[in-house]
């Protein structure tokens, strides 16, 4: 464990000791919501998808909510958890940087991030958009709410988003003093504490700080280090000030700062799969070549023998000031915002106990300036919002890769003399300097007409601006065959040296600058009807996009080595979404049903390819011609009293490539002389998405007293399914991930007065499943991959005041 583990202890304990005054005091009646419909026993679920309040079952679009408390109650404290929670969701990380969030099967291509591409599925925090997917690794911090949008939400939220939007919300200051503290502790070492307290400073001014800790030991041991790795070591902080002068008026400062620091992130191998590779350049051959055998072939032995450092060392935080006045014609809102994100990584790239690569870290820092304006109306009429948009990124990566002296064995082929010298490519050395300008610009809106009291037209358009300028520089040093160290070119006194010649097949140095620049206008039109007070239907029509970006990962070469910069730009996604939807509360709205039908069709869809070589490219964008995803989606929750509430949330998706006829082959049909260059993969799935999953769950409760203190006994269960899905962006059969079913169960004892104790199980089945698979690069067959979380167990102590 890193130094965060002691900082989770010290918490834990101080927040131990914060609670237990609070046992006595009494609050009101806490309620529990639902998953999906966010039902509540108490009252209507409020919430601020269209950038105004209102109930979630008022809004016509395809929307979950999922509540603070079942966030809290589920262990779901960050976005790869919340997929266990929302169907349409899915989840995908390698490490921080390496982070897929879709919706409906798009988003993000699937596989190692570039910085020159922005996310499909924009991430709000208190109207602040996160550009960087790394930011939902991070723990929930004070969080109320937490809102997934599914479809285009350009013509409403700052930054376009063509696939969806999660819009989280978390607990805001208060004039009233309050505080909420919860510890948990757990096997594997996992202890987690959190707390906040809010109260006024003075009558026009409040104050909230929030604060969380999550350490918890690894789940992989690794055999050459003698340590346990893949853990978890979270530390984050928010402060915010409220001031509010008037009724009219409130000026909210928000700060934050979150830090990882684990030992992470090891991929394992999983099996071998045959290619079209010379049989002695295949996996097997090459590991008895150098008299090396893996630490086991089950991967749920969970053993590796990593040799390379491992750190997943991450950063975020940022500044922002919201000012929200009622101007009496309307609401006036600004959101300024500065974030940062920091990160420090160290990998092993060849995913073996070998010293064949010894580094492979690309630390990165970005800086990013959002400000939002937008203006709302609410008429007996015509709802309305406009809003004003501008961004800019800056993005510097400067990465290191270093061959060590195994790779000449491994790397260089065995009828090459050159193989059976380690000194060919050790310390054979990358350099990478990347950088990313990112800017954007734009204006939105939306309108609601009445048209009568049970008929709604509401249409809304977006213009959009977007400029990309980049730089690619990798600069690459080895050994010449006299001795000397030289920089690998393809031109030169060295170019022609053997060992230079062969260095540049597995590192090949690259330069080029390049940009990207185009306006859009899109737009949306949603039709509503009230066809009875409880049952509103909808449909609705977006024509979206997602912005063009520049490939900064490196871009295929000639035979001179010079770059193809026609690969340097990718495209933007032209979208066309089609949606209906019914939204139905029953049983004397004990029961809510929300159904959605749904068809996206994508032009040009971004989608990441590779060359398949080792170390030349780490994978680039390039554009398929069409992808569609259609389906169906649900949220059902009953709740015939107080003492019993039940969920079932469901997804239909098939997502697949439409017209991808050059795409690059599966590693099964590639490595060969004869291999072909590229392969039709029309009609396959797309990679990260099952065609059906599911999440559900129950709570029951029954009144009792404990220890003088009266409440409720009270048993649930959350469980979710996801079935088979492709782990790589060909679909390839040595990697689909088979589906899998996964159990959680808690009980406990909860009061009126806010004190919540309770014993938890998650995967209680101890079902064994791989988050993910991967192909590494150099195709000799290796499958390696994350298996998921065991079965873990613990106890959680929660106080409010």
């Amino acid at each position: 464990m890193r130094k965060y583990s002691r900082l989770a202890g010290v918490l834990l304990a101080s927040t131990v000791f914060i609670s237990m005054p609070a046992l006595a005091a009494g609050t009101a009646d806490k309620h529990q919501t639902s998953v999906g419909t966010g039902q509540s026993d108490h009252e209507e679920i409020v919430v601020s998808a269209r950038r105004r309040a209102e109930t979630s079952q008022d809004v016509p679009l395809a929307i979950s909510v999922i509540g603070g408390e079942h966030i809290d109650n589920t262990g779901t404290f960050n976005v790869g958890r919340l997929q266990q929670l929302t169907p349409t969701l899915q989840f995908y990380s390698s490490n921080p940087r390496n982070t897929a969030v879709n919706i409906r099967g798009i988003g993000a291509p699937f596989g190692l991030t570039n910085d020159g591409i922005e996310q499909g599925v924009g991430i709000y925090v208190d109207d602040v958009y996160y550009s960087r997917v790394a930011s939902a690794t991070f723990d929930f911090l004070d969080v109320a709410q937490i809102e997934v949008l599914r479809g285009p939400q350009g013509t409403l939220y700052g930054k376009n988003t063509s696939a969806g939007a999660i819009n989280i919300t978390t607990r805001q200051p208060t004039f009233d003093f309050e505080g909420r503290a919860e510890v948990s502790i757990g096997n594997l070492g996992f202890k987690q504490a959190k707390a906040a307290v809010s109260g006024p400073l003075s009558d026009m001014l409040a104050a909230r700080v929030a604060l969380s800790a999550t350490s918890r030991r690894g789940t992989i041991y690794n055999v050459t280090t003698d340590n346990w790795v893949n853990e978890q070591d979270n530390l984050g902080l928010r402060g915010q000030f409220l001031w509010r002068p008037s009724d009219a008026l409130d000026v909210t400062l928000q700060g934050d700062f979150s830090t990882q620091n684990p030992e992470c992130c090891a991929q394992i191998y999983v099996r071998t799969g045959a290619t079209q590779r010379a049989v002695n350049r295949q996996f097997a051959s090459l590991a008895t070549a150098q008299n090396y055998t893996v630490p086991s072939t089950n991967a749920f032995d969970r053993l590796t023998d990593l040799d390379a450092n491992l750190n997943a060392g991450n950063r975020i935080g940022g500044v922002n000031l919201r000012i929200k006045w009622d101007a009496g014609l309307g609401t006036l809102t600004s959101v300024t915002a500065w974030r940062f994100w920091d990160w420090r990584p160290a990998n092993d790239r060849d995913f073996t106990g070998l010293p064949i690569t010894t580094a492979s870290n690309n630390p990165s820092r970005q800086d990013q300036f959002t400000q939002e304006l937008r203006f709302a109306q609410s008429g007996d009429k015509v709802d309305f919002v406009v809003g004003l948009f501008g961004f800019h990124q800056k993005v510097r990566t400067q990465g290191l890769q270093e061959q060590g002296p195994a790779a000449s064995k491994w790397l260089l082929n065995p009828s090459s003399a050159l193989s059976n010298n380690p000194i060919v490519l050790d310390r054979l050395t990358a350099e990478n300097d990347i950088r990313l300008y990112n800017t954007s610009a734009a204006l939105f809106g939306q309108i609601s007409w009445k048209v009568t009291d049970a008929f709604t037209v509401q249409p809304g358009f977006r213009v959009n601006y977007d400029q990309k300028k980049g730089l690619y520089d990798s600069v690459v040093t080895g050994t010449a065959s006299d001795g000397t160290r030289q920089l690998v070119q393809f031109s030169g006194p060295y170019a022609n040296d053997p060992w230079i010649a062969a260095q540049r097949g597995v590192l090949a140095p690259q330069r080029f600058e390049t940009k990207f620049s185009d306006w859009n206008f899109s737009y949306d039109l949603t039709l509503s009807y009230k066809l009875a007070a409880d049952v509103l239907a909808y449909a609705t029509y977006a024509k979206s996009f997602k912005s063009g970006g520049i490939n900064l990962n490196g871009v295929p070469a000639n035979t001179d080595g010079n770059p193809l910069l026609a690969a340097a730009t990718v495209k933007p996604e032209t979208v066309n979404n089609y949606e209906a939807g019914i939204k139905v509360q029953l049983w004397d709205r004990k029961a809510t049903l929300n159904l959605s039908a749904f068809r996206t069709e994508i032009g040009n869809y971004q989608a990441l390819v590779s060359n398949g070589q080792l170390g030349v490219l780490r994978g680039y964008l390039a554009n398929a011609r069409k992808v569609r995803t259609q389906g169906v989606e649900w949220d059902l929750s009953v709740r015939p009293s107080e003492r019993f509430n039940a969920y079932a949330n469901g997804a239909f998706t098939d997502a697949t490539y439409r017209k991808f006829n050059d795409a690059p082959c599966p590693p099964e049909m590639s490595g060969g002389s004869n291999s072909p260059a590229n392969c039709d993969i029309s009609g396959q799935r797309l990679p990260g998405v099952s065609k059906w999953s599911f999440s559900y769950g129950a709570e029951a409760n029954t009144p009792q007293t404990l220890l003088g203190q009266d409440g409720e006994v009270y048993f649930g269960v959350d469980g979710s399914y996801r079935s088979a899905f492709s782990s790589n962006p060909t679909p390839s059969a040595n990697t689909w991930v088979e589906g899998y079913a996964l159990t959680n169960l808690r009980a406990g004892f909860r009061t009126a007065a806010g004190f919540d104790i309770y014993g938890w199980v998650r995967n209680a089945f101890d079902v064994r499943y791989f988050e993910q698979l991967a192909v590494p690069s150099g195709n000799t067959g290796l499958i390696v991959g994350q298996p998921g979380d065991p079965r873990t167990w613990g106890f959680t102590l929660k106080i409010e005041f």
